[in-house]
């Protein structure tokens, strides 16, 4: 982070806070690689939060500095405008991703809204908070594309995309996850939202030993896949998606779609493509969702992949 590199994280900070969203987004995205000297730091609108999170350790002259520069940043009359009220510098990079508050008293949930719908967050805790803002219009897809539809989302995580399924009128939702306390936050954002629980199940169980209760469950007209790229002992994506995929033909109705996800940089959208062609044959490519425009990446290949396949037809 050089002074030229602040100073442009400053210029965007004050232009961002200055028309500061109603709703939650991101506000800069530095790992999109558009910011040279900024490529390890993001810095999220939470309603009155502000999240800084930091993901490679910066030289400590250069940590002193950001801090600077973001006291410099509550003082604003663009920060007061805005309404924020707490200020969070994560460390990513360290083991416990450790939080400072450098503002505001430390609070261990938010709320959140996107779409109208609302989400409870986790904050100075966990490395993720809960609510990953990239996948924005996967949501919004969900919400457009359920009605009437039996759901399974694997991976579901803190259910996110349950939320937007049930808002958009999904007759049920089955959520399948290994961490038990991400399905009750998942619980939790449905009730937020007034929802009705008979619509929704939630199993705690690993999905590769669980293929018999999920496919009994089925068959789904919607099927939901967005994996760690990696979780040590439970999930290597470039093997592991492999065995999700050639699953499909047994989970799906006969005009069912999938939506399937992947967020490693390294890996580009036809490591999907090529696999659901040679593990599900019945299904087609149908489209790669956008991404927001505040997730901009100097390699569009790089940036998150949401594609949607289709069954039939």
């Amino acid at each position: 982070m050089t002074p030229d590199a602040l100073c442009t994280l400053h210029h965007h900070l004050l232009t961002a806070l200055a028309a500061a969203p109603e709703e939650t987004r991101r506000l800069f995205h530095g790992r999109g690689r558009c910011w040279p000297g900024l490529e390890q730091l993001t810095v999220d609108w939470m309603q009155g939060l502000v999240l800084v999170s930091l993901f490679k350790e910066p030289e400590q002259a250069q940590l002193e500095a950001l801090k600077q520069l973001l006291m410099e940043i509550t003082e604003s009359p663009e920060w007061h405008k805005s309404g924020a009220h707490r200020l969070l510098l994560q460390h990513r990079y360290l083991p416990q991703s450790t939080t400072e508050w450098l503002l505001g008293e430390a609070i261990e949930e938010w709320t959140l809204t996107e779409g109208g719908l609302r989400y409870r967050v986790d904050l100075g805790k966990k490395q993720n908070n809960g609510l990953f803002l990239d996948m924005r219009y996967g949501r919004d897809w969900v919400r457009a594309n359920a009605q009437g539809k039996r759901v399974l989302n694997l991976f579901a995580y803190t259910c996110g995309f349950s939320v937007a399924a049930i808002a958009g009128g999904a007759d049920h939702v089955v959520n399948l996850d290994m961490s038990r306390a991400a399905l009750s936050r998942g619980r939790d954002n449905h009730r937020l939202n007034g929802h009705d629980l008979s619509k929704v199940s939630f199993l705690g169980h690993d999905l590769f030993k669980s293929w018999g209760k999920v496919i009994n469950t089925g068959p789904y007209d919607l099927v939901i896949i967005d994996p760690p790229s990696f979780q040590k002992g439970s999930f290597l994506l470039t093997k592991d998606y492999q065995r999700v995929l050639r699953r499909l033909p047994e989970l799906l109705s006969s005009h069912g779609t999938v939506l399937a996800c992947m967020n490693d940089p390294a890996i580009g959208p036809d490591f999907l493509i090529d696999g659901v062609t040679r593990e599900a044959p019945s299904l087609r490519f149908e489209q790669r969702l956008e991404n927001p425009p505040e997730f901009a990446d100097a390699d569009p290949a790089s940036g998150l992949k949401a594609l949607v396949f289709r069954q039939g037809e």
